[in-house]
């Protein structure tokens, strides 16, 4: 899913047209539309402000619309940088594999735990 298929998806379950969600944020509704349809004019995604304000008028976690929009959520950067070597062996998971990895944290509770 892109970012801009996660945004409208969002802005759709909470009723918002691309005006209302627009004014919310302090941007015009084109903007918004060039967001969610991909047609952006210069660079890929919205800046990392816009993504935060985004975020807070969709009720929507900030660190999945940042990992959508190609940016690295700070805390998470933090994190790979304290740690290299275990976010490279995450990394060389195949999907099943790193499934099995998330499924055994949810079961043991350590992901609340530590969050």
């Amino acid at each position: 899913m892109t970012f801009g298929e996660r945004l409208r998806q969002l802005r759709k379950a909470k009723s918002l047209t691309l005006r209302q969600l627009a004014a919310a944020v302090g941007v015009g509704h084109t903007h918004l539309s060039r967001v969610e349809t991909g047609r952006m004019t210069y660079g890929e995604y919205p800046s990392e402000a816009l993504i935060h304000k985004l975020a807070e008028a969709l009720e929507a976690d900030e660190n999945e619309l940042l990992v959508l929009a190609e940016k690295i959520p700070e805390k998470i950067k933090r994190r790979v940088l304290q740690r290299p070597e275990a976010f490279s062996r995450l990394a060389d998971l195949d999907d099943g594999k790193l499934d099995e990895v998330l499924r055994t944290l949810d079961k043991s509770g350590l992901a609340e735990k530590s969050g």
